[in-house]
């Protein structure tokens, strides 16, 4: 069984909900993104043009968890940040804070989660080379340099440079962070 974050899940949920409705508001529609056949997602929704798809947040199935890297690597993830990623099907969400864009990472599909693992796991493995504390990415900025992540041990919400120590402390949790956001 996975380990979650009520709070974080109800505000990741209240999120997907204003994107939804926004999109929605704004265009009549669910947001749409490019179809693409070999790479098929559960919360795609057929549209008229068929290289397109509508979509929208989808729950995931139970059994998407991160015991396997946990395991890999010894380490137990943060219950804030396995719940981000384990509670929807996704496309990314952009978003913005006080200090601007950001574009909060979604799982698309299995594969999609089977390979952000791949992707925490060179992430955590480059953090214990560099002696540095656990992080785990949640979000892309408009500067390229620069990720938000949640630091493992405390839950807390830091900016970060690619391959450096946290530098700017975000937010207490996730779910404070995420309910900040505006889309």
């Amino acid at each position: 069984m996975k380990d979650v974050s009520p709070a974080t899940q109800q505000a990741l949920t209240q999120l997907h909900n204003s994107f939804r409705e926004k999109n929605l508001n704004h265009s009549g529609t669910l947001p749409v993104c490019d179809k693409d056949p070999e790479w098929p997602s559960p919360c795609e929704q057929a549209h008229p043009d068929l290289k397109l798809s509508y979509w929208e947040a989808v729950s995931c199935p139970d059994t998407l968890d991160f015991s396997g890297l946990e395991t890999a690597l010894g380490l137990k993830l943060h219950p804030d940040i396995a719940s981000y990623y384990t509670s929807f099907y996704s496309n990314n969400i952009p978003v913005c804070c006080d200090d601007g864009n950001l574009e909060l990472l979604q799982v698309w599909n299995r594969d999609d989660f089977d390979r952000l693992q791949q992707n925490l796991i060179g992430h955590l493995m480059m953090k214990k080379k560099r002696k540095q504390n656990p992080t785990v990415f949640f979000a892309v900025t408009d500067d390229d340099e620069i990720i938000l992540s949640v630091l493992n041990e405390t839950g807390e919400v830091w900016a970060e440079r690619v391959g450096k120590n946290p530098h700017r402390k975000m937010a207490n949790n996730l779910a404070e962070f995420l309910e900040n956001l505006t889309v």
